[in-house]
């Protein structure tokens, strides 16, 4: 079995305001972007980053909603991380893994820079990139993510390990979206109604960074 490897980051690295037992921080995504290249990031095997929480491991996580804030995608959990099976998630997304830094650098074939040499922004959005194309089966490729900001929970075993770095997709047609298999009863909901949901909290979190988002 082919262990994983993620992107991790020094907990002691980043500033203490995205590391609260809840915390909803917009900001820019050149913002995020310069206070991780400066705290410096390593891939790390999967198995040994969950069992230590001085590392965070850096989640794109990509909520969809209509133009009008008015209904937000949900599924829910059945994949890879049994510990939140069953509970409903408006993110998708998940690890940045070595794969991304190939990606990033095919991408740009007119540069000569190096795998080992890329940017956290080029690696940042490539798995950002990837984890939508692996979960969705059809979407509008007119609709761009836009980076909202950071959120983080120490409060479960999950979210001790893990950093939310959050998109948005804003869309006037959500009919177009179509989900593979791992968004597990996927469908659009009234926002205002997600909270008869039993929701993961990042997906709470996440919810009130978009309430904030411009």
């Amino acid at each position: 079995m082919v262990k994983e490897t993620v992107l991790c980051i020094k907990r002691s690295e980043l500033p203490g305001t995205w590391l609260k037992e809840k915390s909803v921080v917009p900001m820019s995504l050149d913002l995020f972007v310069n206070y991780c290249d400066k705290a410096g990031f390593k891939f790390i095997d999967r198995e040994l980053a969950e069992r230590q929480p001085d590392l965070k491991q850096i989640i794109p996580y990509i909520i969809l909603q209509t133009k009008d804030r008015k209904r937000t995608a949900v599924y829910n959990r059945q994949g890879s991380e049994k510990r939140l099976h069953d509970l409903w998630s408006i993110g998708i997304g998940g690890h940045i893994n070595p794969i991304d830094s190939v990606n990033s650098y095919m991408a740009g074939s007119n540069r000569k820079q190096s795998v080992q040499n890329q940017s956290f922004r080029e690696i940042l959005m490539a798995g950002m990139h990837r984890e939508l194309n692996e979960e969705l089966l059809k979407k509008n490729k007119a609709d761009s993510p836009q980076f909202i900001g950071v959120i983080n929970e120490d409060l479960t075993e999950v979210g001790k390990v893990h950093l939310g770095a959050v998109f948005g997709i804003l869309t006037d047609s959500p009919e177009t979206y179509h989900a593979g298999p791992e968004l597990f009863q996927f469908n659009w909901m009234d926002t205002e109604k997600l909270h008869q949901l039993n929701m993961e909290l990042w997906s709470i979190l996440a919810l009130d960074l978009g309430s904030k988002w411009k």
